[in-house]
């Protein structure tokens, strides 16, 4: 097979229909305004088949970021094959009782995904999550490490550690806080009405200790209408006033999904992409919509990524390390320990 050359990347991440492209699929690898595509459960099958898949979205698209969402629990969209990853709520519980132990965990947890995701060509998990989990948002739930930002944020800097040291980057999410509403962004436009003040102290203070650490960040498509009329994705005062110049964050911004009810507020697909990269958004995802990828992507034919914006996605490939058979064994086997405690606990 002939070598191709890699080509400029554009802003859109957008996803496949199956476990093997279609003609559909090679024709929106292939536009100019295509950077990155998202794997989901309907795309994967053990680990033979999803790292021939990766090679053949490559081949298509030479250079092109491939990522998933492998948080673990409910969202881990690779299983057969790959190790079986408890919800990020179970690292809470253990750090109730065992701190030490719940960070130890937490590190190993993330070398494993990281180490089994970069085995079969994926580049990044769109991991961790650092909502709080109140008891207000079913769709956050167990997907939370805990209620407590400062637990939040310390399993998930050693879970950010142990991705890292697997040569894979983080994504935190949903900034700056999707745990304090009822509704979900996937199929109704949810409202926070908070005051800035306390989302800073409540929620904010989960993401701030690790955005000197965290390669990217997605926004939430929740409105917070005591700081801004539209949803976080789509606000320059919360992804550049606060995020970029407040926060002093210098990693990628990915948007969340546009095709999510919550972020049809900013108008058609196209308008979106539009209001979202222009609030500083470095990359959107399209997802589930074929129909809204193709109107994304024929708006934004002529886009180009500026020099920032590849530079910070840049650092979202994986990056080569070393790799020790018996010391990813060793991680599973950890893993499957806590697994099978955890089950023992609750029964």
């Amino acid at each position: 097979m002939t070598q191709k050359t890699a080509v400029a990347l554009g802003p859109v991440m957008l996803d496949v229909a199956g476990t093997e492209l279609t003609a559909e699929d090679r024709d929106r690898l292939r536009h100019p305004a295509t950077g990155g595509v998202i794997l989901f459960a309907r795309n994967v099958g053990d680990p033979e088949q999803v790292r021939a898949l990766v090679a053949a979205i490559r081949e298509e698209r030479p250079g092109i970021l491939v990522a998933v969402d492998q948080e673990g629990g409910r969202v881990q969209r690779l299983r057969e094959g790959f190790s079986e990853i408890p919800p990020m709520r179970q690292l809470g519980l253990v750090y109730d009782s065992d701190r030490d132990t719940a960070c130890e965990l937490a590190r190993a947890t993330g070398e494993l995904l990281a180490l089994e995701l970069r085995a079969v060509g994926i580049d990044f998990s769109f991991t961790p999550v650092l909502d709080r989990d109140i008891g207000v948002s079913t769709v956050i739930g167990d997907r939370a490490f805990h209620h407590d930002p400062e637990v939040i944020a310390n399993l998930a800097g050693e879970l950010i550690r142990g991705l890292a040291a697997a040569g894979m980057a983080s994504v935190g999410k949903h900034f700056p806080g999707h745990g304090a509403v009822a509704a979900d962004s996937h199929v109704a436009v949810p409202v926070d009405d908070r005051p800035l003040v306390e989302i800073e102290s409540d929620d904010l203070a989960a993401f701030r200790p690790l955005l000197s650490d965290l390669d990217a960040v997605m926004p939430a498509h929740v409105i917070y209408p005591q700081v801004d009329a539209v949803p976080a994705g789509f606000s320059r005062i919360w992804l550049d006033h606060i995020l970029r110049r407040e926060l002093r964050f210098r990693g990628a911004i990915l948007s969340d999904d546009l095709a999510m009810t919550g972020a049809e507020v900013a108008g058609s697909p196209a308008e979106r992409a539009a209001a979202a990269l222009g609030a500083g958004c470095d990359m959107v995802l399209v997802c589930n919509a074929p129909e809204q990828a193709d109107a994304v992507l024929a708006s934004l034919k002529d886009t180009a990524l500026g020099p920032e914006s590849a530079r910070r996605l840049e650092r979202l490939r994986a990056r080569p390390v070393e790799q020790d058979r018996h010391h990813l064994q060793a991680l599973q086997a950890r893993l499957q320990r806590w697994v099978a405690a955890s089950r023992a606990a609750a029964s």
